[in-house]
């Protein structure tokens, strides 16, 4: 059985164009990825791009690390605050002129201030509060402050 040669060459001719094609594809893809550059300054922006890379993920870490000192650092601030005021001397006239404030952090830890008034004296408190607990009896008043200044999570 003969081959046509013809036959033979038309088909070489249609893979030729085919692999024309794929040629110019390919040559407008390279000339839109080099637009104005050349293969040296490509490789010159791939190399700064990575450098930028690195740079970011090495600010990155630090500010995760900062992030992590700064929460740990709010835990520690007063960031709960509640007061009551109150008349200690029940049927005197007078206002609510006394109070008591509660400045505590989200850790449980701060400051009970109380203040109690009257015509002739000002008397003021402060008892510690660590850990959600005051090693001092605190009044009903107090612990009402201590209870608002958590109700403001």
């Amino acid at each position: 059985m003969p081959i046509d040669t013809n036959l033979l060459i038309y088909i070489l001719l249609g893979l030729i164009a085919v692999l024309a094609g794929m040629v110019a594809y390919l040559w407008i893809k390279v000339a839109r990825l080099l637009r104005g550059k050349d293969a040296r300054t490509l490789e010159d922006t791939m190399r700064a791009l990575q450098n930028d890379i690195d740079a970011l993920r090495t600010s990155r870490a630090e500010i995760e690390g900062y992030l992590k000192q700064v929460e740990r650092r709010l835990r520690r601030a007063i960031s709960r605050v509640g007061t009551v005021r109150f008349n200690p001397f029940q049927g005197s006239s007078g206002s609510n002129q006394s109070f008591a404030t509660a400045f505590l952090s989200e850790e449980g830890d701060g400051v009970v201030l109380s203040s109690l008034y009257s015509r002739d004296r000002v008397s003021v408190f402060a008892k510690p509060f660590e850990k959600g607990a005051s090693s001092y009896e605190l009044t009903g008043e107090e612990k009402e402050a201590i209870a608002k200044s958590k109700e403001r999570e």
